[in-house]
């Protein structure tokens, strides 16, 4: 199932924070969107998920989500979001226990995340007892669990440090690689965006419109910060977004 979004605009009363956007996601891609302050970034995420309905243009589907899906889509945040009196296997349940599956099909699909996000020794412990990286690889493996067609993650490893942040995402290549996924990633760090995203999109400040889009032909293994073609890649879109964010920046400041 691949989304395209389709000359989307929205605004809220006077303020119009999106304009003109039309993009299509492909399936088994990740697609980082960037972009200065106040761009529009996750208003529009939401409107990709249907959290909320854009004032013009739509979202669209095309192909049907895999056979065994869940939930087409499903989001993961920056923060955790794990409800503490559950210990991690049954806040990953949590997501399955509306759907009425048998008890023993839950355990499989709980015990495969787990182990797919390197958690299988940790089934029994409550939040509380967890690291920040280790909260987020549960929000990741619940996501999971739903098997998405789509996985929309808004800015989910900001709140980490940054070895627990180069950490995740070395977990996030190693998912995407056994099992390639579908995701549409905001992010404001861009060697997160270079190391990730099969494909970048620039917006610029409000009202958000798509400035450029780049492709990353890299195989996702093969990237690691710091090496000339990513550092060459993070030079250019930050050059693509300096005059765009050092105006949102004064927008912010005079607003």
């Amino acid at each position: 199932m691949k989304i395209i979004v389709d000359e989307l605009g929205h605004s809220y009363g006077d303020i119009e924070v999106l304009k003109d956007i039309s993009l299509t996601i492909p399936q088994g891609q990740i697609v980082c969107l960037v972009g200065p302050s106040g761009c529009g970034k996750s208003t529009l995420l939401r409107m990709i998920g249907g959290l909320e309905r854009p004032t013009r243009g739509a979202v669209l589907t095309s192909g049907a989500p895999p056979a065994e899906s869940l939930n087409p889509l499903t989001y993961i945040f920056q923060h955790f979001a794990l409800l503490p009196w559950r210990s991690v296997a049954d806040n990953i349940r949590l997501v399955l226990e509306d759907h009425k599956l048998p008890r023993k099909e839950q355990e499989a699909i709980i015990a495969d995340v787990l182990a797919r996000t390197r958690l299988s020794e940790f089934g029994h412990a409550l939040p509380k007892q967890l690291s920040g990286g280790m909260k987020q690889r549960v929000a990741i493996a619940r996501a999971l669990a739903v098997r998405p067609a789509c996985m929309l993650m808004d800015e989910p490893l900001s709140a980490l440090d940054s070895q627990t942040r180069e950490l995740l995402m070395e977990d996030l290549v190693s998912l995407w690689s056994r099992e390639p996924f579908t995701a549409v990633y905001v992010t404001h760090n861009l060697a997160e965006a270079v190391r990730l995203g099969h494909r970048i999109v620039v917006l610029s400040r409000r009202p958000g419109r798509i400035h450029r889009m780049v492709d990353i032909d890299i195989p996702l293994e093969e990237r690691h910060l710091g090496t000339p073609e990513l550092e060459a890649h993070q030079a250019e879109l930050w050059e693509m977004m300096r005059a765009e964010a050092e105006a949102a920046d004064m927008e912010l400041i005079d607003g």
